[in-house]
């Protein structure tokens, strides 16, 4: 008699085996190369207007008329509005979407344009810088969230070092433009602020045509809260921050004060020489990102702290020897710094940071590094009111470099199989 085979009984599968993770944005084919690079011009365009007023303060300084002191507060109100900014825009980008956040965003900045243009006085600076921040906030946080995901998941160190470079190239491009514009073209300051206009009307156009996940999750907790990084990913965060704060802290200080330690150091108040000068700074951020794109993350990171830190010596050395060379290399060290530092940071979120969570994460490295970034030049502009440019800017540098060193030991003392697998 043949064996008889039995067969085990069915299970049903309980809902919670079957059902799917819902995914945290609706899935889209992966977009073409040339868009990644078409993503990352909203923030190009944004950060063109961010550092357009640099050479143009030396102009509203002489119509106007404020010291060194107010002329840094102007700055920090920028600083004020993207802080204010990055509370709300990340976590809104990673719940509504990219688009709804990176529209208001440029027209906040197309408004910019028109007050920067037609200023008059200081409450008028004021308010173009504070909208200015505004919108930077919104485009660091979702608009380099959306270069990642216009990138797809196997392109993400792609789309960090695309992210990064449009910022810190924008924020070059700025100050060039407005340099040769307000120097060489009728009615500077109108049209310097009505070309960056332009620019801005054509990132809207390719924001409305970015191919974008739309989040299908609305996620929890307050919409309005400092922004932060998913369990686990404190540490990545920690170490971005270390160097990327000290970094654009340098640059900002040059941006704020550099025109007014050039015009000394020169006896030159040229737009042009100013506005290059910032860009130059830039274009080594940029150029030092596609440099070291191959080092491990914590090589970059380090890197980022050792050229803020010879940054820093050498504008100390500049403010003592009145030599203008020495201002110059302090200028492309901190750029240095500032763009390897970013990048890294950048890189570490990205390579451990969920996309749902991606622009809160953004946000939360942007809020460490732009807090020391508007508080230590303010600080320095009313301590050379007080005591000298001289004095102000070598206190300014000498404590930066500290935090420069500090931010380099702690990468390497804690970041091995953090920055990098192990």
């Amino acid at each position: 008699m043949p064996a008889t085979r039995t067969t085990p009984a069915a299970t049903t599968p309980t809902p919670e085996a079957t059902a799917p993770t819902p995914p945290a944005t609706t899935p889209t084919p992966t977009a073409p190369r040339w868009w990644i690079w078409l993503a990352a011009w909203p923030v190009t365009a944004v950060f063109v207007l961010s550092n357009a007023a640099t050479p143009l303060y030396a102009l509203w300084q002489h119509d106007i008329g404020f010291s060194k002191g107010t002329l840094t507060v102007v700055f920090a109100c920028y600083i004020a509005g993207l802080i204010g900014s990055l509370l709300v825009s990340g976590v809104l980008s990673d719940r509504i979407g990219r688009k709804p956040v990176l529209l208001p965003a440029l027209a906040l900045a197309l408004a910019a344009c028109l007050v920067f243009g037609t200023a008059t006085s200081v409450a008028a600076l004021i308010v173009a810088r504070l909208f200015t921040g505004i919108a930077v906030g919104a485009v660091v946080s979702a608009g380099m969230a959306a270069v990642t995901d216009v990138a797809g998941p196997e392109r993400r160190r792609t789309a960090a070092l695309l992210a990064s470079c449009a910022m810190v190239f924008g924020a070059g491009l700025g100050p060039l433009l407005a340099g040769l514009l307000s120097e060489l073209a009728p009615a500077p300051t109108g049209t310097v602020f009505a070309v960056e206009a332009v620019l801005l009307a054509a990132a809207v156009l390719v924001v409305l045509r970015m191919p974008v996940p739309r989040p299908e999750s609305r996620g929890h907790g307050p919409w309005i809260r400092v922004p932060g990084v998913p369990r686990g990913n404190g540490r990545r965060l920690a170490l971005g921050i270390a160097v990327f704060a000290p970094g654009i802290t340098a640059t900002s200080f040059v941006l704020s004060l550099g025109p007014s330690l050039l015009s000394d150091l020169l006896g030159s108040t040229n737009r042009i020489v100013a506005g290059a000068m910032a860009f130059v700074m830039f274009l080594a951020a940029t150029g030092v990102q596609f440099a070291v794109q191959r080092l491990r993350r914590r090589g970059i990171l380090t890197a980022g702290a050792a050229a803020t830190a010879l940054g820093m010596a050498a504008l100390v050395t500049a403010v003592h020897t009145g030599s203008p060379a020495a201002l110059l290399l302090a200028a492309l060290l901190a750029g240095a710094g500032q763009g390897a530092g970013q990048l890294g940071g950048l890189s570490l979120l990205n390579s451990g940071v969920a996309p749902q969570r991606l622009a809160e994460a953004n946000a939360a490295l942007n809020v460490g590094g732009y807090l020391p970034a508007g508080l230590l030049p303010v600080s320095a502009g009313f301590l050379s009111d007080a005591v000298g440019l001289t004095t102000g800017a070598t206190v300014f540098g000498a404590v930066l470099l500290g935090l420069a060193v500090l931010g380099g030991l702690l990468v390497l003392a804690t970041g091995r199989g953090v920055t990098d697998p192990a």
